[in-house]
């Protein structure tokens, strides 16, 4: 289903156009061209009540006003590039800087903030386009973008990123939702939280890479075993830089072929379970740390900690780390970036 907002426009002066999905199962989710953003996820629950497990805003116009980058498509450049600068032949191509002298999630005016084509669509998929020129934000090349979003009927979101460039670039893409599987108002540090990754990125506090990839052994950072988000939050230096836990994790290999989970969040009353797939080398965790003040669903505003984040991605500012264990974040010409992530939503 697509509708249009006409009483809301977005920046080009157009209305903003949304499309929900649906399943058999009673699934749905909804989209929205500018940013191809993810607005909402509706599940029914055993008990035959419907949850929504998204954090969003009340209206199109309300993700204007946030900075959390609440279910964005982001891009060209997924987290943080250091000094918003490209190592080029010797010397450095400049990025526009975002974040002080650095850059967040492709710049300013980044794949977020773009009014997306929809391609193709049907009641279960849909297809956004996106043409980023050469120069855009300082990246080098004309990258064509493709992501499609797929509901299937056993209730999973696969979001399928495609892009093929004339000039090589890096190229990361993911998509920034946030979840809380036990509906608006819950404390999400109780959701439990099983990760599959044996090594973390230390950041410092503007959330750059500050040492080398380190292993999560006897430290809070350590999620291969489940346990809630609020069991060791803060524990670690690490942690305490940046409020929380918002750091790459370097994912087992074994995850990457999609027969194996990634990572699985649970509700905390039990009755919701999402496990992520990905061919992505890393999953950026996010525990929301910096969420308040963020316009919500309900006209009011999010808290810290109401939501967490998987970002399936290359490890931050990989440009300038081509010695850390994971492919190449440079896209060449002739080659086609593709990353698949999908999100397994199970009622119990």
């Amino acid at each position: 289903m697509l509708n249009t907002t006409e009483e809301q426009r977005a920046p080009d002066g157009r209305p903003f156009t949304l499309t929900t999905l649906r399943n058999a199962g009673g699934m749905t989710v909804t989209l929205m061209d500018w940013g191809a953003t993810w607005l909402s996820a509706r599940l029914p629950l055993s008990g035959g009540e419907t949850r929504e497990v998204l954090l969003g805003c009340a209206t199109p116009a309300d993700y204007l006003r946030q900075s959390a980058y609440l279910g964005a498509t982001v891009g060209r450049y997924a987290n943080r590039i250091a000094n918003a600068s490209l190592p080029q032949d010797g010397g450095a191509l400049a990025l526009l800087a975002n974040q002080g002298p650095h850059q967040l999630h492709g710049g300013p005016e980044g794949f977020h903030a773009r009014r997306w084509h929809i391609a193709q669509q049907d009641r279960q998929q849909v297809t956004y386009q996106l043409h980023s020129p050469d120069g855009d934000q300082g990246f080098p090349g004309n990258l064509q973008v493709s992501v499609r979003f797929r509901l299937t009927d056993d209730h999973q979101l696969e979001i399928d990123y495609q892009a093929q460039t004339d000039r090589p670039c890096p190229v990361n893409l993911t998509n920034h939702a946030y979840f809380n599987l036990d509906g608006a108002g819950q404390d999400a540090r109780q959701q439990t939280l099983q990760l599959n990754a044996d090594h973390y990125l230390p950041v410092d506090e503007q959330g750059i890479p500050s040492a080398a990839l380190t292993a999560v052994d006897g430290s809070g950072m350590d999620f291969r075993q489940p346990k809630t988000l609020a069991q060791d939050l803060l524990r670690d230096a690490a942690q305490q830089r940046v409020k929380g836990y918002d750091h790459a994790y370097l994912l087992q290999r074994d995850c990457l072929a999609l027969d194996k989970p990634a990572a699985r969040l649970c509700s905390a009353d039990g009755r919701l379970e999402m496990r992520v797939f990905t061919t992505a080398p890393a999953l950026q965790l996010y525990s929301g740390n910096y969420l308040a003040g963020t316009p919500a669903r309900d006209g009011g505003s999010y808290g810290d900690y109401a939501g967490v984040a998987l970002e399936s991605e290359f490890l931050p500012d990989s440009p300038h780390h081509p010695e850390w264990p994971q492919p190449s974040c440079w896209l060449q010409p002739g080659q086609n970036y593709h990353s698949i992530t999908r999100y397994q939503f199970s009622p119990r």
